[in-house]
């Protein structure tokens, strides 16, 4: 699934907006001065729209699409608001005849370092993302204490205009919003909107463990595709896509691979009597039959299985004929196979195709279509898997003539980097900026 274009117009029109106001302060200023005021400004609305898009409000995924890319944009907005901030610092802020400070604006400036250099550091850790999730975790929740820093310093900074004029009163409501989101996600989760769930029984199945949760009050409503924060006994919530259709008893199913330091652990030591919190559904990889005649290839890879085990559960048998190809290293380590095989001998309309790369090697969109015969003219494909994987095969598929647009995605890797030496290349030779604007005044 992709960004809801709604969403990215209506953050670039919040974080571009602030510039009808600066030409009326541009008279007798420092126009490079001003330019530096107005990054401060776009650093602190892109941060707020972040902190929104974390609180996972339903309204998020209306505006913005799939929380998963919301994620996506969540992860470049902070990208974005620190470029902004390296901007706003390396250039000179300060406005001449603003009169000189108190002790409460030059607190502010202490306080916009401090966002800075603390900002600076999250962002490095975030995109690392051979830093632990559990670490990551724990000094992502910073990132709102140096947000509400970084506001404070706007408030009582001296700048070109006051707090109660329509700049300052934009601003503001930005820098409230981007705290209360922060406040909402400091609360404890039984706060939050949440179900209660059970361990009520777990297996291993190839290199997957599937947990099946029952409910202790009310159940989960969701639809085939979703996926849920799930908190183990009051544990970090972690995604998991939900790897069963829903059910009239109300219990659901994780798939869980070793992804990590948590799931590894959780393979080891599931508590069999764990509680479990969950907060969802979210996300809109879903299917939705194309009509008749139309042709569907489902492509897994590894535990990115989850959600076509729920699309082939609900799948009925009116449905569109459907091919489903399971990539895995050897069929040893394909999970849910023999649940998989069931179901393709009893719906007439599925058929399984198993892919082991120790045998058959990459998976490539030519072998794909070879082994299934699907004609790649009216063919929609669906994916789920490392993201690696994903680029590579929508780049041939779009050689075999199905666009960008018929090949939708689940985002498997919620937390991604960008190519640390690029960024700490950028990061680094911001001392040389000062240099470069000078060289430009001066001709």
């Amino acid at each position: 699934m992709r960004l809801n274009p709604i969403g990215l117009l209506l953050t670039a029109i919040a974080i571009l907006l602030p510039i009808i106001w600066l030409p009326a302060l541009n008279h007798g200023r420092d126009t490079l001065a001003l330019f530096s005021q107005y990054m401060g400004i776009a650093a602190l609305i892109a941060m707020a729209i972040s902190q929104l898009i974390a609180t996972r409000f339903k309204v998020t995924e209306m505006i913005f699409g799939s929380l998963d890319q919301g994620y996506v944009l969540h992860k470049w907005l902070g990208i974005m608001a620190m470029v902004f901030i390296l901007l706003h610092d390396t250039i000179d802020a300060e406005m001449r005849h603003l009169g000189g400070q108190n002790w409460l604006e030059e607190l502010a400036e202490t306080l916009g370092e401090l966002s800075l250099y603390g900002l600076l550091i999250l962002v490095v850790i975030t995109i690392a993302t051979f830093i632990p999730y559990h670490l990551w975790r724990w000094t992502h929740r910073l990132m709102g204490f140096f947000f509400m820093a970084g506001a404070a310093h706007y408030l009582f900074i001296l700048k070109p205009f006051k707090n109660g004029d329509p700049l300052g009163l934009y601003v503001s409501a930005f820098c409230a919003l981007g705290i209360l989101a922060f406040s909402y996600r400091l609360l404890p989760s039984r706060l939050r909107p949440s179900r209660r769930y059970a361990v009520q029984s777990s297996e291993k199945t190839g290199n997957a463990l599937a947990i099946t949760l029952k409910p202790t009050a009310s159940k989960l409503r969701y639809r085939p595709g979703q996926f849920v924060f799930a908190s183990f006994d009051g544990a970090e919530p972690h995604p998991f896509t939900i790897s069963k259709a829903p059910t009239d008893d109300g219990t659901i199913r994780l798939s869980v691979a070793k992804l990590g330091d948590f799931t590894t652990r959780l393979h080891r030591n599931l508590n069999p009597n764990a509680s479990v919190q969950i907060e969802g559904p979210f996300g809109h990889f879903e299917r939705r039959s194309k009509g008749k005649g139309h042709q569907e290839l489902w492509i897994a890879a590894g535990v990115g299985i989850t959600p076509f085990l729920a699309w082939a559960q609900a799948l009925t048998a009116t449905d569109d004929p459907i091919h489903l190809v399971y990539c895995v290293k050897s069929e040893d380590a394909a999970a849910h196979i023999d649940e998989l095989t069931a179901l393709a001998a009893a719906k007439s309309n599925l058929t399984l195709h198993i892919h082991a790369s120790e045998s058959n090697g990459r998976a490539t969109a030519d072998k794909l279509l070879q082994i299934t015969g699907q004609d790649p003219a009216n063919l929609t494909v669906a994916f789920c898997g490392p993201k690696a994987m994903r680029k590579t095969l929508i780049e041939d598929f779009r050689k075999n003539g199905v666009s960008a647009r018929r090949f939708k995605y689940e985002e498997f890797e919620i937390r991604t980097g960008v190519g640390l030496q690029h960024l700490a290349n950028l990061l680094f030779e911001r001392v040389a900026i000062p240099d470069k604007i000078k060289a430009r005044l001066d001709r």
